[in-house]
């Protein structure tokens, strides 16, 4: 895949994403796919398998009571490296999350192998969660 397509498979799981289409992410990642969360938080850490990584996707939607939000605002294509800059709403136990974030994805094979998820404020990112 060349990096136009790799721009195209981010977008999709960016859309598959934000409707909750855990089925159309599933077929994004491979099995042994690993995702990092940055920070310090209870969600931060890495998330090994593709089990865990569409948990941890589960535990957004879950601790923010269905209100996390993602909107892409680009998505920078590469060969192997693909970054896509979001802003990242949520709303949970009346506090509200508004943060640009940046995802580095490594595609191999055409499928997201690795995410790389780092917030515009680590802290800000783990006391929301908490």
């Amino acid at each position: 895949m060349g990096a136009q397509e790799n721009a195209a498979l981010v977008r999709r799981g960016y859309e598959a994403f934000s409707a909750g289409d855990i089925d159309a992410l599933r077929d994004l990642f491979p099995e042994d796919a690993v995702w990092h969360a940055a920070g310090n938080g209870p969600l931060s850490g890495v998330k090994q398998g593709r089990d865990a990584i569409l948990a941890y996707f589960g535990e957004l939607f879950s601790r923010s009571n269905g209100s996390v939000k993602v909107t892409v605002e680009d998505v920078a294509p590469g060969d192997r490296y693909t970054v896509g800059v979001q802003f990242t709403h949520a709303e949970r136990n009346g506090k509200t999350l508004d943060q640009r974030q940046v995802i580095v994805f490594s595609i191999s094979d055409g499928k997201v192998a690795e995410g790389i998820e780092m917030a515009g404020d680590t802290t800000t990112a783990a006391d929301f969660w908490t």
